[in-house]
């Protein structure tokens, strides 16, 4: 799989960032459409701006379906302080309403377009931005440590998340800029995915446990759902929401890495084990 070098400038104003993701306004998005699956991309009328997908992190979610995680808004903070953003506002649904500069010169390295129609990306700023002209191809091994991904990985404020999708090489750096963030303030010294009470969004909400964001993400669609069964048994019946992944190198669904007992939630998988399938 050949990734690109795409060069632009990253917009939040009028936006909602969040610790995993933001707005890329590609300098030509010819280049953008020659991506795996490019055709998925759909430009914003307004200014041309893009959704990224920060490849190898899942941040605390801030607002997926207007519910929000413990640590959510300081993996924000960290992540539009690491691209350059400063002075920053928001209204009171998270949208920004004025940010220093307006945009900020950036570059991604990228090889597909996810279904949801985002460039699964590493994204730089800064110098590293212009190491390459755009539409060159670059091995990703290169841009991992330069990265505002590995940033966020190094500084504990987005879980390690990965896919099929990613290189190994780069599977593998990843791995090790996570074993080393562990520290107070860090989602791995917060995170209670290995056991939590599942009854309320309370319970995983900002003044509550820690999970997984992808785990937090079905668990916030199970208490919306009209249903009369067990968080586990809901998401067996979920079709392709039931994560295909690899474990340990072993295919498998994460609803079988979960168990549940009455209330009590508990994913037995190691996170850093963990490959999700990319459709």
């Amino acid at each position: 799989m050949a990734f690109t070098w795409i060069r632009g400038r990253l917009v939040v104003v009028g936006y909602s960032p969040d610790g995993d993701s933001m707005r890329f306004v590609p300098d030509d998005i010819a280049t953008v459409r020659g991506l795996e699956n490019g055709g998925r991309v759909e430009p914003s009328k307004r200014d041309g701006s893009i959704q990224l997908r920060l490849d190898a992190i899942d941040a605390p979610e801030t607002h997926y379906q207007d519910q929000a995680q413990p640590l959510g808004v300081e993996a924000r903070t960290t992540l539009l302080d690491a691209v350059g953003f400063r002075d920053v506002t928001f209204d009171d649904g998270g949208t920004v309403t004025a940010a220093t500069p307006d945009s900020v010169p950036a570059a991604i390295c990228a090889a597909l377009v996810e279904v949801n129609g985002r460039p699964v990306a590493l994204l730089v700023t800064g110098d590293a931005a212009a190491a390459h002209e755009d539409g060159a191809e670059v091995d990703p091994a290169t841009v991992v440590d330069v990265s505002v991904n590995a940033t966020q990985t190094s500084n504990g404020r987005a879980y390690l998340t990965l896919y099929t999708s990613t290189p190994e090489p780069v599977r593998r750096r990843f791995v090790e800029l996570a074993a080393a963030a562990t520290g107070p303030g860090s989602v791995w010294a917060a995170d209670r995915s290995g056991g939590f009470t599942l009854t309320t969004q309370a319970d995983v909400g900002p003044d509550g446990r820690l999970i997984l964001p992808k785990l937090f993400r079905r668990a916030t669609d199970y208490l919306r759902a009209d249903t009369s069964d067990t968080f586990l048994e809901w998401l067996r019946a979920q079709g392709a929401d039931d994560d295909p992944v690899e474990a340990a190198g072993r295919r498998t669904i994460l609803s079988a890495l979960i168990t549940q007992d009455g209330d009590r939630i508990a994913l037995t998988a190691s996170i850093p084990d963990l490959v999700f399938v990319e459709d």
